[in-house]
């Protein structure tokens, strides 16, 4: 060794070679500082000097501690959020008039039971079993939120077999409302939000999965003692929310009805098949069939929403001024009037099920059934009046395409909106107002000279949601093609759908008995029956699914036959007033004034 060379320093050879034998995963210790006149001669680099200060070492490293600080904050709130995801999904009420803070202020069973399988199972089973769950907590939501949807507009959950044929016309419903593109934003709106909740949710069911792995210990003991806990507020059925029990399995509750329903929808033709066979009139003869009703004019008349609340809900006390004010007019012009309720298949919508209800005598409250209906050749009310020397009528302003089911009701004539050659303003949903579609009937069919009577099918429309614009009455000769319409109109704003509902119930049941009065005669017969209860913004929740209807007409024998019915006297039917199921109607109909009944019946021209 030379003497320039310099010395080793003690030491340096056995922190070197422990250095290179530590372990990869145990950071090495800095080198101890060379002096001056070492780092000169030495062969080696130096290495970098180390910080003088505290301040100098806190300078060099925050660069790199700050983003992964952030990262860490980060981490942990996109944890919470899938939390929260999860918990709401499992938590989210199916019922509208359930939604409240506290119905998310319960421990879902469903969430403890995952946890614990997941705490079970290793590494990819783990993630596989919490992806697969987390799509099917998604879809799970995606009911509940129909099942929202379907209570506040028609009173019932979604069903999954059927209701996916009402999609076009919601779509149609809301473009009459709102207009086409508007129609087209929220339906991508809604689409792209209904596929992106299952996607959020098996994502946030991954992450927590791998939450609990990591924490294994602490995760078990928390899901044990919520087991716990959960079993103590099942015990004493404790609740925050009314009806709503914070020891919850919703989820599991939820998914069970709709499977039954699933069930009994797929094995319902069968059964339905077997209802339609029986018909005791299906065979009978004209001259048997309507014999108490010989030359009268029959109108049986549909109001839109026309629902039990209309006559029984304290804050539509004006509806029922005006039926009260009605039967006082219609009886000083010789009418009588008996009213009493149907129990409707449908509630807030769907009043197609509702008509083909009353007219076959079956129970039609789904569109498999009404299908399957409109493919049999079940002899309706239409069919016995047509059958018995009757003209028959089908007048729906409503309906703007052609409309072949009018064949199936038995209507020789049948009349859509187009066809009725109105030229006034449009009303929301309805294409024209309810008293111009009658006078339009009136001057086609009734006033023309004929040879036989009319039986006719009116289905109104200007109490139909959204009830924010409704006409007013007019002289009946001032009508022409309805741009007296213009005005008189009624504005209601949408959030007011309470005051826009009475205002169009009062408007319809005004013009009715103004048309009684100014054209009703001897032999005029009008049966006005309600379809379904409004949606349940007006209603509100578990509404009942009853419909008032009345009958008037002049002819006593009229009554006499129907005493037995016991229905009220006057247009306010109370709550002691007779209840049958709308599809026992045609039935007791056809049998009330057919020859088999005693009584005196009903003589027209």
């Amino acid at each position: 060794m030379s003497n320039s060379d310099p010395a080793p320093t003690p030491g340096t050879d056995h922190a070197r070679t422990t250095e290179t034998e530590r372990p990869d995963h145990e950071p090495a210790s800095p080198p101890a500082p060379e002096t001056a006149a070492e780092a000169e001669t030495t062969d080696e680099p130096a290495s970098p000097p180390a910080p003088e200060t505290a301040a100098e070492a806190e300078t060099t490293d925050e660069p790199a501690a700050a983003p992964s600080r952030r990262r860490a904050v980060l981490a942990r709130v996109v944890t919470v959020l899938a939390a929260v995801l999860v918990l709401a999904t499992l938590t989210l009420p199916n019922r509208p008039w359930q939604l409240e803070p506290g119905t998310f202020l319960r421990i879902p069973l469903e969430a403890l039971l995952l946890a614990a399988l997941l705490l079970a199972l290793p590494g990819r089973p783990r993630r596989v079993v919490a992806a697969v769950s987390g799509v099917l907590l998604g879809l799970v939501a995606m009911v509940k939120v129909g099942d929202i949807g379907f209570y506040s507009s028609l009173g019932r959950p979604f069903d999954l077999v059927l209701d996916w044929s009402l999609l076009g016309p919601a779509f149609a419903f809301v473009a009459e409302s709102v207009g086409r593109p508007g129609a087209i934003a929220i339906a991508t709106g809604v689409g792209l939000l209904l596929l992106g909740i299952p996607v959020l949710t098996a994502l946030s069911s991954v992450r927590l999965a791998g939450v609990l792995a990591r924490h294994r210990t602490g995760s078990t003991r928390a899901v044990v003692s919520l087991v716990v806990v959960w079993v103590v507020l099942a015990a004493f059925g404790a609740r925050i929310v009314p009806g709503v029990y914070v020891a919850d399995s919703n989820a599991t509750t939820l998914v069970q009805e709709h499977a039954v329903e699933v069930y009994a929808r797929l094995h319902d033709r069968a059964a339905f098949t077997e209802e339609i066979n029986v018909d005791p009139f299906r065979d009978l003869p004209g001259d048997q069939l309507l014999t108490g009703l010989r030359g009268k004019d029959v109108l049986i008349t549909f109001v839109e929403s026309y629902g039990r609340d209309a006559v029984a809900d304290p804050d539509f006390a004006s509806i029922q001024r005006v039926l009260d004010e009605g039967a006082g007019r219609l009886s000083a012009a010789g009418f009588t009037s008996r009213s009493g309720f149907l129990t409707s298949p449908t509630i807030g919508g769907a009043s197609w099920l509702a008509h083909a209800t009353l007219l076959s005598g079956l129970w039609i409250d789904n569109n498999q059934r009404h299908r399957n209906l409109l493919a049999t050749d079940r002899f309706t009310l239409g069919d016995a009046f047509q059958r018995a020397q009757w003209r028959t009528v089908g007048v729906m302003p409503a309906v703007n395409q052609a409309w072949p089911e009018g064949a199936f009701y038995g209507y020789e004539k049948f009349y859509g909106g187009p066809d009725l050659g109105y030229q006034g303003p449009k009303f929301a949903f309805a294409p024209m107002p309810d008293q111009f579609a009658i006078h339009q009937f009136h001057q086609r069919e009734l006033a023309a000279p004929r040879d036989r009577p009319v039986m006719a099918e009116l289905a109104l429309v200007s109490s139909h949601s959204p009830w924010t614009k409704v006409p007013s009455v007019v002289d009946w000769d001032d009508i022409d093609d309805g741009e007296v319409f213009q005005r008189g109109i009624i504005g209601t704003p949408a959030a007011q759908a309470r005051t826009g509902y009475r205002h169009s119930i009062n408007y319809t049941l005004r013009t009715l008995v103004s048309y009684l009065e100014r054209y009703g005669n001897d032999d005029t017969v009008m049966v006005i029956v309600g379809d379904h209860q409004p949606a349940p913004v007006v209603t509100g929740e578990n509404p009942s699914p009853d419909v008032p209807i009345h009958i008037v007409a002049k002819d006593p024998a009229v009554f006499a036959q129907i005493e037995d019915w016991k229905w009220q006297e006057g247009l306010t039917p109370d709550a002691d007033a007779p209840v049958w199921r709308m599809d026992t109607f045609r039935d007791r109909f056809l049998t009330t004034f057919g020859p088999g009944n005693s009584r005196s019946q009903a003589q027209g021209r």
